[in-house]
């Protein structure tokens, strides 16, 4: 059939949240996939591992696939879908997905499920960056970009919110395979609202430059790198040799990759387009989000039930001011961004962030409503940040290079909360003597641990705030500079 502009009968641009109400359900399926996946199978790790016989390593890549797997591929798939077309990229993955999860009923083995997560975490990359590309396509005006979002990522938030509570009714009564099989029905979802609410791929917003293959193959070493080494540096330590020959390969990796962008005729990724104001800003906001919230919540998850003592349901509970926060700030996003702007809203926001990390830092050890505080703090700063950042990063990108401009978002989110994570963790293993997960600790131990969680977050807060700090300043300067 053809694809030329007179054939689409669905508008491309709409007036109102109301007109695209058919295509925002189906991009908001996508997301809320993307955050429901992980934090309702987590619930069900100790009974795949009984019933699969997995060991802590097999059950830590049942996750850890699909990571690392989603993260690595994302800019190769960012870069294929703005060539070949948004639509029928993240089609293709939702029809993947469907299959992949349905395959879950046939597992019998460890090794097996995480080949079908390693399958999921391809449709995941072929699929979430695609989510804010066609939003942001849906409009025109700067202030339904950012509702649309704030609807897309308010259902993901939800999701994952949920996602625990309710992957634990469900092995009360079914097997644990249904809590993968519910992809299915949001992967029908998300292809009808958006094979139905958007139009086919307009021609005009394409490009055609050949795909750079060796670009591709870099980029994604890089970050896979990126991210298998921080899980190294926890899993085995400062003082193990695989932790640091995955770091150098990252390192090596980045360096070829900018090489050969900066020297090949048609680049995976134009580093001129990531250096404009804009962009570069967006992506700092994101990765300061992304290292604050990753390290704190680690840190405050250990706190609360190692050193204090909490069960889990308890500890579960004390996390819920984050949750709210997340989950009903979605409808201030949009008044306060109005009201501020984006460019402010971005900072703000963002400061909002690390003032939590800094409060968790200084004054976390004291008790819980410091704690709780810090939570409230971090949670509507990256309510904010994670609308905004992302608007902001499309807003500096030519119509052509939206879905590689959003799935660089969320590789900066994806990277720098590996990096958050191995940041407290290889200060955690420094710090703390035996293990962390004993039941009863040592006065070393627990004094060991305050140091590591004053050190861990300090360390974190001074790296976020000089990314806000940087952002905000390229910000201001993109402010001035034209968009295209």
């Amino acid at each position: 059939m053809s694809t030329n502009q007179s054939d689409v009968i669905i508008p491309q641009s709409r007036a109102s949240l109301r007109d695209a109400w058919v295509a925002l359900a189906g991009l908001s399926a996508v997301f809320l996939f993307e955050m429901l996946d992980n934090s309702i199978l987590t619930v069900a790790l100790p009974t795949i591992g009984r019933e699969l016989h997995a060991s802590t390593t097999a059950l830590q890549w049942v996750t850890g696939s699909y990571s690392v797997v989603f993260g690595g591929l994302m800019l190769g798939f960012g870069a294929v879908a703005d060539r070949f077309g948004r639509r029928r990229v993240m089609l293709l993955g939702l029809v993947l997905l469907g299959l992949a999860s349905l395959t879950t009923v046939f597992v019998t083995t460890v090794e097996q499920l995480v080949a079908v997560r390693i399958v999921m975490g391809i449709a995941a990359a072929m699929t979430t960056p695609g989510s804010m590309a066609l939003a942001f396509r849906l409009f025109r005006e700067d202030d339904l970009r950012v509702r649309a979002t704030t609807v897309i990522s308010t259902v993901g938030l939800v999701g994952l919110a949920i996602g625990p509570t309710v992957g634990g009714l469900v092995l009360a009564v079914a097997p644990w395979q249904v809590l993968l099989l519910v992809n299915v029905p949001i992967a029908a979802l998300a292809f009808a609202g958006i094979r139905t609410g958007i139009a086919r791929d307009d021609p005009t917003e394409l490009h055609r430059d050949p795909v750079d293959v060796l670009g591709a193959v870099l980029g994604t070493a890089a970050i896979v790198c990126a991210l298998v080494a921080p899980t190294l540096f926890v899993q085995d330590g400062v003082g193990a040799v695989g932790p640091w020959i995955a770091t150098t390969a990252a390192v090596l990796a980045v360096v070829l990759f900018v090489v050969r962008e900066r020297t090949a005729r048609h680049p995976l990724l134009d580093l001129t387009l990531v250096a404009r104001p804009l962009v570069s800003a967006g992506l700092a906001y994101k990765a300061a989000t992304g290292i604050a919230v990753a390290g704190m919540g680690y840190l405050v998850t250990l706190q609360l039930q190692l050193a204090w003592g909490w069960s889990p349901a308890l500890a579960a509970v004390g996390m819920l001011p984050q949750v709210v926060v997340l989950i009903a700030g979605g409808r201030f996003v949009g008044p306060f961004v109005q009201r501020v702007g984006l460019g402010r809203a971005a900072w703000m926001s963002a400061t909002s962030v690390v003032l939590g990390l800094a409060v968790f830092a200084l004054l976390g050890r004291t008790g819980y409503v410091a704690v709780a505080i810090a939570l409230v703090l971090v949670a509507a700063g990256m309510r904010v940040v994670g609308v905004v950042a992302g608007v902001n990063v499309l807003r500096g990108l030519p119509e052509d290079r939206t879905t590689i401009g959003a799935a660089l978002v969320d590789t900066a989110s994806e990277v720098s909360s590996g990096v958050g994570l191995a940041v407290v963790g290889t200060i955690l293993a420094a710090l703390v003597t035996g293990s962390i997960a004993s039941a009863h600790w040592t006065a070393a131990q627990a004094a060991g641990f305050d140091e590591a969680v004053t050190v861990g977050s300090g360390a974190l807060t001074a790296v976020a705030a000089a990314l806000v700090l940087w952002a905000t300043m390229r910000t201001r300067r993109g402010a001035a500079q034209p968009t295209d």
